[in-house]
């Protein structure tokens, strides 16, 4: 499916952030000037570490090493990697020459999975306090053979004070601005050699009390628009809502009989859904009962009642949704997500669309038995299902299998069943077997 085929940034998160950035930089009572060195880029890494992110990564490491930055922070809250190859991402974590501190931040932040084991190969690992860590796997979440390989450590959820006293981690460091500032006059371990850090420059206060701020300049690097648009879809919930959403759409728009803003939204939708897809496990007997689930929801529909097919419908959809995607079942949507999109698509096809065909395809109730014997004519080819125009209204419409209608013919209203017109032709019509009857006998 994936060779055929080829989630949301935290504000809170970001705000700290940036708030951080200020913080650090921020002068006091003695205006403090920038030394002319190279500067600590920070690249932000949040959600699954997939294609975009993992591009990210490696874009900033290259950065970083062509500026011959003093340092290069990956600050990491992800729950794994997908469609990536972690062990290449890893090893060239290991092996830049730029130092780089792995930093699980800000507070409750955690790295579990392929992020985990990315994060235990940077040159120091920090984490914010009550950041988890672990467990790591060095495979991505949709990798779909055995994960018998798992790496040395950790091989359970920790805690940082945990995860240092475990000796995963090197460093508790509540927030990026305590990070940065301990780090001055400690050294880090490359494979280019020890480089022994210098990030701050203490200065008097308004209290005369010494205070100590970057003496350089902070980079922060995260997903340009287009990259998070691309790693919003290939977040698996968001890209089944759009699949279901889109198809909804799309069969909304059908029985609208026009090409409006259903059909765009719709078609829209679903290349968002196949674009996400173009990166997860997904199995075509999961894609294959969405669709079938809303092929029975549309029968129904068509019948203009709730019944079999409606039931069946939902169970396919509800199966559909459960077995969507391989590899990890951390990449199945929550349970709550399912409830809410088949709700929501019962609710749609069975009240929302059936009022719009409703109102549509009918007049005002009174008087409605008095059509019979009304003329009219046929919309569209009736063999034997179709679309009249009775009364200046369309309405859904049947005719004898022996006497077919072809659009634009002239007919007559024989009898009303519910929304539905029984016609015939006003030549030709096919004579009931009954009323035939009746006349032999008398």
């Amino acid at each position: 499916m994936r060779t055929i085929l080829r989630g949301f940034t935290r504000a809170a998160a970001v705000a700290m952030v940036v708030g951080g950035a200020f913080a650090l930089a921020a002068p006091t009572s003695d205006a403090v000037e920038i030394v002319d060195l190279p500067g600590i880029d920070v690249v932000q890494i949040e959600g699954l570490i997939d294609p975009p992110n993992a591009s990210l990564l490696l874009e900033a490491i290259d950065d970083a090493e062509a500026r011959d930055s003093t340092l290069l922070v990956i600050q990491l809250d992800s729950g794994g990697a997908l469609d990536v190859d972690v062990d290449a991402l890893a090893r060239r974590v290991a092996e830049a020459d730029v130092p780089i501190v792995a930093w699980i931040g800000p507070a409750g932040s955690g790295a579990r999975g392929a992020a985990a084991y990315i994060a235990t190969h940077a040159h120091l690992l920090s984490m914010a306090t009550n950041a988890k860590i672990g467990p790591s796997d060095r495979y991505p979440l949709d990798h779909t053979g055995d994960r018998l390989s798992v790496a040395d450590r950790p091989t359970e959820r920790l805690g940082a004070d945990d995860a240092k006293a475990a000796g995963i981690a090197d460093r508790v460091d509540a927030s990026l601005r305590n990070l940065l500032t301990d780090l001055d006059g400690g050294t880090i371990e490359t494979p280019a050699g020890p480089v022994e850090l210098a990030t701050v420059v203490v200065t008097e206060g308004d209290d005369g009390e010494p205070v100590r701020q970057l003496n350089q300049d902070l980079r922060f690097t995260k997903l340009a628009v287009t990259g998070q648009l691309l790693h919003t879809l290939d977040a698996p919930w968001v890209a089944y809502f759009l699949l279901v959403v889109g198809l909804s759409l799309i069969v909304f728009e059908f029985y609208a009989a026009s090409v409006g803003t259903a059909a765009i939204v719709g078609g829209l939708a679903l290349i968002g859904a196949f674009t996400g897809f173009s990166h997860l496990p997904v199995t075509v007997w999961g894609l294959a009962l969405i669709v079938f689930g809303l092929f029975g929801l549309t029968v129904d529909l068509q019948a203009g009642g709730v019944g079999f097919w409606t039931g069946t419908g939902t169970l396919a959809l509800i199966g559909g949704s459960i077995t969507l995607y391989g590899g990890s079942a951390r990449l199945d949507p929550p349970w709550w997500t399912i409830v809410i999109v088949v709700l929501g698509t019962v609710v749609f096809f069975v009240g929302g669309m059936s009022a719009m065909l409703r109102t549509r395809f009918s007049t005002p109730t009174v008087g409605r038995e008095g059509m019979v014997g009304e003329l009219g004519v046929a919309e569209v080819d009736i063999a034997p299902e179709g679309v009249v125009r009775v009364r200046e209204a369309l309405w859904k419409a049947r005719v004898n299998r022996a006497t077919p209608l072809r659009a634009g013919d002239a007919l007559r209203v024989v009898s009303v069943e519910g929304l539905v017109l029984e016609v015939e032709p006003l030549e030709g019509a096919a004579k009931d077997y009954r009323e035939r009857s009746k006349k032999h006998d008398g």
